[in-house]
């Protein structure tokens, strides 16, 4: 048995709105057997808009049962049954979410009529229950509303199932299939081949225009994640209609899948890639000296024109970092900013500090030990090739640092050594250097978690 849903909803993903109408229909694989509608109260004003698509108003909904008053009654209607919907991901999450809410665990085999339709009915120039219904020669009564959406969902279903030669329909209620995870529109046998390698992915829409763009260390089971997981709903939700197509590059780590990341973002600038489209928040070290001539620090955030010695992209990365400083030239963690408190710093206390905070240890003694930290400050002059792994067996990863400065990322097989920077560059793709790309580099070149930091 099946139960062919639809619903109408107060908004476009399941984490934040509520469900306002829905349609059920037993369908025994010939005929339909018993019907289910009510409209629902959503314990919320209706959005206008909403109001426009579906003629569902707030006052039309105000003497409806809530979702919990009828729970027990839909969970009856649909238990035991294939749950069938056009885009089934979205109607699915609505009401699993609603029964959540009431207590209730429910989960159900699903069936997605556009991704059946794509392989019994291929070549059709849209799947959207309007176009396909009308490319069927189904005539919708009551559009957006949904007694009428489920019954052409139906009428549908009947003909997927006439036609459904290879068995299709079959295949997809197995198990492991993965057919009912995947957006309507994307071809399972493009997710199929995606590698499980670092690299960075594109989302691109039906006019093959890239609507996102992510990096993962394992693609393969980061998009599975997209469309699986609970995390950043009303994103996945807005965005996995518009996805048909998906592809990659593989860029053999971590580093350099967040650096192309970066880069791609800023050069194709996806609709769906919020957070980069932003200024990034920086944070920097300072040196200043103080008026009795002692070389001090700060943490600060970047300013526009200013000019820290290294660039962070936290705070508490920037003060990591100037805690190693502090004990690798035995520093004073008040003249470095890293102590508020008035009176003997708590390193003075244990010996650990010469006593440059209370005047003890001379100016030119303590500033002696200050620049040679500073000399160490890897954004500071220094010129950095980080090695990698590569995007096969017989070559590595390359990325490259002029003076402090990223350069760009290139590869170089295994059998070559690096002897110097121009050497180096030869095997490098000039890139624009960001702030996101250059704090990436920054915290590569202190903490290089597994790559080999070479220094020209």
């Amino acid at each position: 048995m099946y139960a062919i849903v639809d619903i109408e909803t107060t908004g476009g993903y399941a984490a934040n709105h509520r469900i306002t109408e829905i349609a059920i229909f037993h369908h025994d694989g010939i005929q339909i057997t018993e019907t289910y509608h009510t409209l629902i109260n959503p314990g919320r004003d209706i959005p206008y808009y909403i109001t426009g698509l579906t003629g569902i108003s707030t006052e039309m909904v105000l003497n409806a049962p809530t979702f919990e008053e009828v729970a027990e009654e839909i969970f009856n209607f649909l238990d035991g049954k294939v749950f069938v919907a056009h885009n089934a991901h979205f109607d699915y999450s609505f009401l699993k979410r609603e029964f959540e809410l009431t207590g209730i665990n429910w989960q159900a085999k699903k069936l997605c009529t556009v991704r059946l339709s794509r392989k019994i009915i291929p070549g059709l120039r849209s799947y959207s229950l309007g176009t396909l219904s009308e490319s069927l020669g189904i005539q919708i009564t009551n559009r957006h509303r949904a007694n009428g959406d489920a019954h052409a969902t139906v009428k549908i279903f009947d003909q997927l199932l006439r036609r459904d030669r290879d068995n299709y329909i079959a295949k997809a209620l197995k198990k492991n299939s993965g057919e009912t995870i995947l957006p309507p529109n994307l071809p399972k046998e493009e997710f199929d081949r995606l590698p499980a390698l670092p690299g960075v992915y594109y989302f691109h829409n039906a006019r093959g225009q890239v609507i996102y763009v992510g990096k993962a260390i394992n693609i393969k089971k980061r998009i599975a994640g997209h469309f699986t997981g609970e995390a950043r709903e009303w994103s996945r939700s807005k965005i996995r209609n518009e996805i048909h197509h998906i592809s990659h590059e593989l860029t053999g780590n971590e580093l350099i899948a967040l650096i192309l990341e970066s880069q791609e973002i800023r050069r194709l600038w996806p609709k769906y890639n919020q957070a980069q489209k932003y200024r990034v928040e920086e944070w920097g070290i300072f040196d200043y000296e103080d008026r009795n001539g002692y070389m001090r620090f700060s943490v600060n955030i970047v300013t526009k024109g200013s000019h820290p010695l290294v660039r962070f992209s936290s705070k508490g990365e920037a003060w990591n970092f100037l805690w190693e400083k502090v004990r690798e030239f035995d520093l004073c963690p008040k003249l470095c900013g890293l102590q508020v408190a008035k009176g003997l710093c708590f390193n003075y206390q244990t010996g650990e500090c010469h006593g440059a905070c209370e005047g003890v240890e001379t100016v030119k003694r303590y500033n002696k030990r200050v620049h040679k930290a500073i000399d160490t400050f890897k954004s500071t002059g220094s010129s950095a090739a980080i090695i990698g792994k590569g995007r096969n067996i017989d070559e590595q990863s390359l990325v490259l640092v002029d003076k402090g400065t990223y350069c760009g990322f290139g590869y170089f097989s295994k059998d070559i050594s690096i002897a110097d920077f121009e050497s180096a560059r030869t095997y490098v793709r000039s890139s624009t250097e960001t702030p996101t790309v250059q704090n990436l580099i920054n915290s590569y070149l202190t903490n290089p978690r597994g790559a080999e930091v070479v220094l020209f």
